[in-house]
């Protein structure tokens, strides 16, 4: 899938390069060209540093250093289409590389986008919010070890008043080249509330992966395989204190999420259930994980979180000393299941967050991870603090 990748970054180069002589104004920061057929040319980024400090048992190495760099450019034409090239140097992954439609502009009536590329599948909330618009510095556990994360496809997102529906099939492997197997996922939303400031947002989701097996360089065959497991609470560690191994062979993934948000004034929640079927092979007994976690926020300073199609955006700060926000959220993993011990995991998870500009970020976070698994049980503490930059 990488030439998908190269042929959308050639499509940015040439459509740059089209109007680059009727070109109209440019934007210092963040970086935007804008030119006279109305089309605009950003570049986009995102550069974290971390840093993390253990107590507790396991007593984890302390650890610092860039926890993303990520950097890409968009090009748009509001009302009829829009396009993203992105990239993590850090992790030396592609993120989304895509273009999308709006149908409005091609049949004169709205009955959604149309996406096609490389792109999230949409089961797991906080998995598809934004990197840099995560409340908390990593994702929730049942997070890390269910949400599929990116497949390249064709994705359908219809954006109504009070209801969102999104459709999407993924094949063949990631940009990677890992991954290999089809996916077909669903992701419905009512939204009887929808203003700013004040917002309820009910959904579920639901997605089937059909994995391959693949057959390495020297004619190596291996089984289609599955494994679920999560960091306790930093990337900064490469520990999972819970991890259900390889579960190959396995025939397909099937997961689920019930998802809501709730946003009044300064004050909002979040939460999700989720929960993975995996069927195997070869006689072997079927596997089911579950987890879920609940979150609430407060800013301090009176703004709001951000609401935006579907999904949750930093708040954007009404004074000149920033926005501050105060979190909490506690999330449950179980990937103990008949013969399968990978452990329990419960945490809970306090921030504290300075939005200084809209592209400047400050976080705090104090992370008490609890495990249990094969009878042993860890109790490791984590303090870590991010500066983020992103545009």
């Amino acid at each position: 899938m990488r030439p998908l990748a190269l042929a959308a970054l050639s499509v940015f180069c040439s459509t740059a390069a089209l109007p680059v002589f009727a070109e109209e104004g440019a934007q210092a920061w963040p970086p935007k060209f804008t030119f006279s057929d109305e089309t605009e040319v950003a570049l986009t980024g995102n550069f974290a540093w971390d840093k993390a400090e253990f107590a507790g048992h396991p007593r984890l190495e302390d650890n610092e250093g860039l926890r993303r760099r990520e950097f890409g450019a968009t090009v748009k034409k509001a009302g009829v289409w829009d396009a993203m090239v992105y990239f993590d140097f850090e992790s030396k992954s592609w993120l989304d590389v895509f273009v999308r439609f709006d149908s409005q502009h091609f049949l004169g009536r709205d009955v959604g986008k149309l996406r096609v590329g490389y792109m999230k599948v949409p089961v797991g909330l906080e998995g598809v919010t934004s990197s840099r618009a995560g409340t908390f510095m990593e994702l929730a556990s049942p997070i890390q070890a269910i949400y599929q994360g990116r497949r390249t496809g064709v994705e359908w997102t219809l954006e109504q008043d009070h209801a969102l529906f999104q459709l999407g099939g993924y094949g063949g492997k990631d940009l990677q080249g890992d991954n290999p197997g089809q996916t077909y996922a669903a992701r419905a939303a009512w939204t009887p509330r929808k203003a700013a400031g004040d917002v309820l947002h009910l959904g579920i989701a639901a997605s089937r992966e059909n994995p391959q097996g693949w057959t390495d360089g020297r004619g190596v065959q291996f089984d289609p395989t599955a494994r679920l497991r999560a960091r306790p609470g930093t990337n900064l560690t490469d520990t999972r204190l819970v991890d259900t191994g390889s579960l190959a062979p396995v025939n397909h993934i099937q997961r689920t999420g019930l998802e809501g948000i709730w946003i009044k004034g300064p004050v909002s929640m979040q939460g999700e259930l989720l929960r993975a079927d995996i069927a195997r092979d070869d006689g072997l007994a079927d596997f089911t994980a579950e987890g879920g976690y609940l979150a609430a926020s407060w800013l301090l300073t009176g703004e709001s979180r951000v609401y935006s199609s579907g999904n949750v955006a930093n708040p954007k700060p009404a004074n000149g000393y920033g926005a501050v926000e105060l979190a909490a959220r506690y999330s449950t993993l179980d990937l103990d299941d008949g013969p399968v011990n990978g452990g329990r995991q419960h945490d809970w998870t306090f921030g504290a967050n300075w939005y200084l500009t809209p592209y400047v970020k400050l976080q705090a976070n104090y992370v008490r991870a609890n495990a249990t698994r094969n009878g042993a049980t860890s109790r490791p503490e984590i303090v870590e603090v991010r500066a983020q930059v992103h545009f």
